[in-house]
């Protein structure tokens, strides 16, 4: 024995390693505008208090107006991304954007199945611009792959009745419940519609956000329309909602706070080009403003900025810039 060797520390007196936060992985295109696919998912994910594993499924020639093009990456690289960290890593959540074609949705439903109790929010964006032999099998696809595994589907009420329901005649719009039923035949739990048009008399400057099941409509929020056009607002949305799920919120709840985040990202939205207005993820962590040029004063420099999901615009002017 050596005298003067150090004791052992004490287990006790060991430093407590902080857990992590959860991680959420997910497959997206990447978008050089960064207002969608994996830098907003990036940007969401962090606001929310979750860490990001992105996995490049596409490559989208895009700016802030339109997307041009796409250059498709090859399935098993898209895998290899995937697999490589989910051998290290432990996943909390998965969300799921546009994948670029039928043979990466095929690759990428391959590796969810061997997850299949992680929770799961899947995007379906407006897909107009891709060609109609593209188009339909990519939608065939996730229909058939990506659905069955689907926790929370999102997207604009149009286009999920355009998806879900393609041979829709009647002159009044899908409910969410029924867009909720046709979801439910290929798996998915519940259907979050955003941008439903109020039909009653004076609420035309309101849209609703409706979370469904095939039992009706379970929650949601209305919001005063903005006067602008924003690019990057669905992929915001179903970001925010997987980092709450893997985090450990309540459905009902995680929904009615991913929709508050949304519209004070919006509402703190900015226009870094030509195009339409980028959501801005770190509002609540901008500096308060100064005194304006009306008059009105902003918060005490000391003030706390406010966290994501407080309910900050209520009554408050729209104020994109």
């Amino acid at each position: 024995m050596n005298p003067d060797a150090a004791p052992a520390p004490e287990e006790a007196d060991l430093p407590v390693e902080e857990p992590p936060p959860a991680c959420v992985l997910v497959f997206n295109a990447s978008d050089p505008s960064g207002a969608g696919g994996l830098a907003g998912d990036v940007a969401t994910i962090a606001a929310m208090g979750a860490h990001a594993l992105p996995v490049v499924a596409t490559l989208v020639m895009r700016d802030t107006a339109e997307v041009f093009d796409q250059h498709t990456l090859d399935p098993d690289a898209v895998v290899e991304q995937a697999r490589s960290i989910l051998e290290d890593v432990t996943v909390a959540g998965w969300k799921v954007g546009f994948l670029g074609d039928a043979e990466t949705i095929g690759a990428v439903a391959e590796v969810l199945s061997d997850y299949s109790d992680i929770p799961l929010v899947a995007y379906m964006p407006a897909l107009a611009w891709l060609d109609e032999d593209q188009l339909q099998p990519y939608l065939d696809a996730f229909r058939e792959l990506i659905l069955p595994a689907t926790e929370v589907l999102v997207g604009n009420h149009q286009t999920l009745q355009d998806f879900l329901l393609p041979d829709w005649d009647s002159e009044r719009p899908a409910s969410p419940r029924e867009l909720a039923v046709a979801a439910a035949e290929h798996g998915t739990r519940y259907v979050l519609a955003t941008g439903i048009a109020l039909a009653s008399k004076g609420a035309e400057q309101w849209i609703d956000n409706v979370l469904a099941s095939p039992q009706g409509a379970l929650t949601g929020e209305k919001f005063e329309r903005f006067d602008a056009a924003f690019v990057g607002s669905g992929d915001t949305l179903a970001a925010a909602l997987a980092a709450l799920l893997a985090s450990g919120s309540e459905l009902q709840a995680a929904v009615g706070e991913a929709l508050t985040f949304l519209d004070q990202s919006l509402d703190a939205g900015f226009r870094p080009g030509m195009g339409h207005v980028v959501p801005d993820r770190f509002f609540w962590a901008l500096p308060p403003p100064e005194e304006g040029a009306d008059g009105t004063e902003g918060p005490a420099p000391d003030d706390e900025p406010p966290a994501p999901g407080a309910d900050k615009t209520r009554g408050a002017a729209r104020r994109v810039h």
